[in-house]
């Protein structure tokens, strides 16, 4: 079972350069603000980008509230992947936030 993460400790994760964070919020949000380094791979379209997830690696799904990446979270949990909802999404993430 995934866990659920607050965004005080991804940011944790970020600083410490140890969180693959997956981003499945549609390209349009994406590129209005998103976590450095993070993939976008939204939800819509999200089996299009399936293959570029490692079943060995663990990774920090996020969206905008976490309504999303709890769906997507669930998702990839059943399939075997190992992940971890971000509770509050990025709206609530007091770290940095790029556009590039």
């Amino acid at each position: 079972m995934f866990k659920n993460v607050d965004t005080k400790e991804l940011l944790e994760r970020v600083k410490a350069n140890d969180a693959k964070i997956i981003d499945c919020r549609e390209i349009y949000e994406f590129e209005e603000g998103h976590i450095p380094g993070s993939i976008n791979m939204p939800t819509s379209n999200f089996l299009k980008y399936i293959n570029l997830i490692n079943k060995d690696e663990h990774y920090y799904i996020i969206c905008l509230t976490g309504s999303r990446s709890f769906m997507v979270a669930r998702y990839l949990d059943a399939q075997g992947y190992k992940v971890s909802n971000i509770s509050g999404g990025i709206i609530t993430y007091p770290g940095e936030i790029s556009t590039e």
